[in-house]
């Protein structure tokens, strides 16, 4: 199959086929290659791939078969030419910092990034005279009211968790190419299938693989994805010497999540926005954050930059820290834990677990409160997620 054809193969079609490659043995379903090196036919040929003069694999640190095969098919959903995949989420945003900043640079942040992202960025990141400053995501004045000679990054959320708050990709890609500066985003509760950043003008498309694209629970990963110059070199630099890869067998099971993705994104965003609008009728809470509801401030942005709205809503209780414990502790289908993407349902309380490594005034800064309550959405029957959660309700009085 040619490179052309590919290209115009559409998500779906993309999301089964690209970046396979059979062996000799003719297999339908994509190999593993579980080696930790390969044989060279000759020292000649050892010495010309160990320096890059020829292509082909060395050492699975950075080269081998079946992550090949999952990097390809990513960046052929995500529209970019190269991605580098990592041993999660967080190994992701690590090798992007690390291939692209130097001590003395300036990062500018959303408000309300993951706790252990914050972490990173300020605890250990800044060890290395790197600086963050956090913005409010929406507010594109306060993200150029920011910036510094010295900024190099431009990093976001969107929709961010657990808030489900939108930013304009293409203004602020502008605001960052202004400054001679790169947009990334964190693309892990939309993944390709519902947004691809790259095309709305950001420099990298990153995300946990751990949620949406493994979909099941099974495994950790991560990916980057954007250019060639950005992602295939310094970015590659970083992760062949220092290591944080992803493994074969991770690797065949992020594999075969991409191929439902597209199916699996378009049916967690279906029953999140029925449980949306089901939850906002209810007396007890207090507001409800989906930007699938007409209601949400950046619906209509949702709607332009965005294919659907995911699995990913958050409310607010009234009664503070007491009732989001109650509620979460009524549950007996959903599951209560803090990751996401899962084919099963989850809750969790965000303040004291996704964003409890923050400290109190930055949470409150991000509008995270103590009686807020996040739900992953996952794929049961919406009427079953209903009732576990009217149990909920019920325990509050």
């Amino acid at each position: 199959m040619s490179d052309s054809e590919q290209g115009s193969w559409g998500m779906a079609t993309r999301g089964v086929r690209s970046g396979q490659r059979r062996t000799a043995e003719g297999e339908q379903s994509e190999p593993i290659f579980t080696t930790s090196s390969f044989v060279f036919a000759s020292a000649e040929q050892a010495a010309a791939r160990f320096s890059g003069q020829q292509p082909g694999n060395v050492y699975s640190r950075f080269t081998n078969p079946t992550v090949a095969m999952f990097e390809q098919r990513l960046a052929a959903l995500e529209e970019g030419e190269r991605c580098v995949a990592t041993s999660s989420g967080m190994a992701a945003i690590l090798v992007t910092c690390m291939g692209l900043l130097k001590a003395g640079d300036h990062i500018v942040a959303s408000s309300g990034i993951f706790g252990s992202t914050a972490v990173l960025f300020n605890s250990y990141l800044g060890r290395f005279a790197v600086d963050t400053s956090y913005v409010p995501l929406t507010d594109l004045e306060a993200w150029r009211a920011a910036l510094r000679p010295s900024t190099r990054m431009l990093f976001v959320e969107t929709p961010a968790n657990p808030l489900a708050q939108i930013v304009d990709l293409r203004a602020l890609s502008q605001v960052a190419h202004d400054h001679r500066a790169v947009l990334v985003v964190d693309n892990t509760v939309c993944t390709a299938a519902l947004q691809q950043p790259l095309r709305h003008g950001a420099d990298i498309s990153l995300l946990s693989a751990t949620k949406y694209i493994d979909g099941q629970g099974r495994c950790l990963g991560g990916a980057v994805v954007g250019s060639q110059a950005l992602v295939g070199e310094q970015i590659y630099g970083f992760l062949r010497t220092a290591g944080p890869c992803l493994s074969p067998f991770n690797a065949w099971v992020l594999l075969k999540g991409l191929e439902t993705l597209q199916l699996r994104m378009r049916a967690h965003s279906e029953t999140a926005l029925q449980l949306a609008r089901w939850i906002e009728g209810q007396p007890a809470v207090e507001r409800v954050y989906y930007a699938g509801l007409e209601t949400h401030p950046q619906h209509q942005l949702a709607r332009q930059q965005q294919r659907g709205f995911g699995g990913l809503l958050a409310f607010e209780l009234r009664g503070g820290r007491e009732a989001a414990w109650r509620f979460i502790n009524a549950m007996r289908l959903i599951s209560v834990t803090a990751n996401l993407g899962d084919a099963k349902t989850t809750i969790t309380h965000p303040a004291t677990t996704t964003h409890g490594r923050l400290t109190p005034e930055a949470r409150a800064a991000a509008g995270i409160r103590d009686n807020l309550v996040r739900i992953a959405v996952g794929l049961e029957d919406v009427a079953d997620l209903q009732r576990d959660l009217q149990r909920g309700f019920a325990a509050l009085g």
